[in-house]
């Protein structure tokens, strides 16, 4: 998994080169520090799951690949940040997170769901298919 640089007003797609990709580019987790976490998963242009997890943490461990492959899978439609809570734990904190894994489900700087603990593939491709409908029915235009 590529670690990006939080680098240019915190966002971590920002590389510093000219070549700058955008989030609806990010076919990858992308590692989160509490300093971007706004900008990144709070002023996303895409929903966002954030998977606040430990290097030490077994069942994020075994969460981590599924969400490399759906990070993969739904490229330019959903945004996959990874937090790191022994490093960054302001906004775990923030969120009242108490153990790990656990995921947000974050659209339009708003938490939709979240999931404490590891699951399986099918039961998360699950979570994440209601959350993107949930999504697009909200972004919606009221026909009233």
């Amino acid at each position: 998994m590529l670690e990006r640089q939080n680098q240019g007003g915190g966002c971590p797609w920002y590389h510093g080169d000219g070549k700058d990709e955008t989030v609806e580019s990010i076919s990858e987790p992308v590692h989160v520090t509490d300093a971007a976490f706004e900008k990144a998963v709070l002023q996303s242009s895409l929903p966002a799951i954030v998977d606040f997890w430990a290097p030490w943490c077994g069942p994020c461990r075994m969460v981590a690949p599924i969400l490399d492959k759906l990070a993969k899978e739904y490229a330019g439609k959903l945004l996959v940040a990874k937090v790191n809570t022994d490093e960054n734990p302001s906004w775990a904190q923030s969120y009242g997170v108490q153990g790990i894994p656990t995921m947000l489900f974050v659209a339009k700087g708003k938490v939709v769901h979240q999931q404490v603990g590891a699951v399986p593939e099918p039961y998360l491709r699950d979570m994440v298919d209601e959350f993107l409908r949930t999504v697009e029915t909200l972004n919606k235009p009221d026909k009233n």
